[in-house]
């Protein structure tokens, strides 16, 4: 049975991806063995690297690709092995469907500067307060004053930024305080809606990915666990209100975590046993265990944060500011 799809002119950009990919494997112009890493399929499509890879998890569960010991994915089934064939994507003669290739051609513009403003707005969090000039960001960018306004509003909805009292939008800068603080708000609120969740849970998902990671032998990703687990678990919790909370919390932390690794710190190295550790309390059933469990884990967590945001505190400045973001002067 095939996976069920949004309509093409409503879906999520990552859902365009996966469709586009989908539609080749299908059709066999993306053969088994075909090696997909997203910098290449980013490049292919005009997109950034974050639907890539939330399409790349989509066709995973869907046994269309699978992970192996070198980077990106293989296409075919884990269950049957092929050697990888490393080929330019470009010169494949993939097809992307008229109606894909409209929607992404024509989601493409906001949602590519709305990925960039992102990202530099989240490598200056962990720096301290900068502040948004609008005019040079949509200059910097090329776009209409209609645009940098939808990017500011939804970077200000996901709580990257704030507006001053003299209508200056700034970076909402993450200390060691409100690192704690939102991880206080995290284990109040996830082990809870884990206990909501109860047999919403996609146990099927999670006890795939269990599966599937055991069978990596140290090639796991933590983060791909952690997406697991918020879609299929935590999200699964009949209140709304609640989730959209969680998710909001979880945005800055998420953003400052990736410009920590991308200043080279290294990341929590155990963080996967402990996630597998959860995933099977959750396919036994075991709620309560694992809402506990998963509070712990968050203290946890916190502690690690915070040692990692010290090590900041020598660099003066983020290695490279977009032009647009400027240390924030009083006002």
């Amino acid at each position: 049975m095939n996976p069920k799809r949004a309509p093409v002119e409503t879906s999520k950009r990552y859902e365009l991806v996966a469709a586009a990919l989908r539609s080749n494997i299908v059709s066999g112009r993306l053969q088994p063995g075909h090696v997909l890493v997203e910098g290449p399929i980013a490049n292919l499509m005009k997109t950034s690297r974050a639907p890539v890879q939330t399409a790349l998890r989509m066709l995973e569960e869907e046994n269309l690709i699978h992970r192996f010991d070198g980077r990106g994915y293989l296409v075919g089934k884990l269950s049957a092995p092929v050697a990888p064939l490393r080929c330019d994507l470009a010169k494949l003669g993939l097809r992307i469907p008229n109606e894909i290739d409209s929607a992404l051609q024509n989601r493409g513009l906001w949602e590519r500067v709305y990925e960039e403003v992102e990202s530099a707005v989240s490598a200056c969090l962990i720096f301290g307060t900068f502040r948004i000039i609008e005019s040079e960001l949509g200059d910097y960018y090329g776009v209409s004053r209609t645009v940098v306004r939808d990017v500011l509003g939804r970077l200000h909805e996901r709580g990257l930024i704030e507006k001053t009292q003299s209508s200056h939008w700034i970076t909402e800068a993450l200390t060691a305080q409100t690192v704690r603080e939102r991880f206080q708000l995290r284990q109040l609120l996830e082990p809870e809606a884990l206990r909501l969740a109860g047999n919403r849970m996609a146990f099927d998902r999670i006890s795939r990915a269990l599966a599937s990671e055991r069978a990596k032998k140290g090639a796991a990703d933590w983060r791909q666990l952690d997406a697991t687990l918020m879609e299929h678990a935590i999200c699964r919790a009949p209140n709304r209100p609640l989730i959209e909370l969680i998710r909001q919390n979880q945005v800055p932390l998420a953003a400052a975590s990736r410009a920590l690794t991308k200043l080279g710190l290294p990341e929590d190295e155990i963080a996967v046993n402990e996630y597998l550790m959860l995933f099977d309390l959750i396919v036994n059933r075991a709620i309560d265990a694992a809402a506990t469990y998963w509070q712990n884990h968050l203290r946890t967590i916190a502690e690690k944060n915070l040692a990692r945001l010290k090590i900041v505190a020598v660099i003066s400045d983020p290695p490279s500011a977009a032009p647009y973001l400027s240390v924030r002067d009083p006002d």
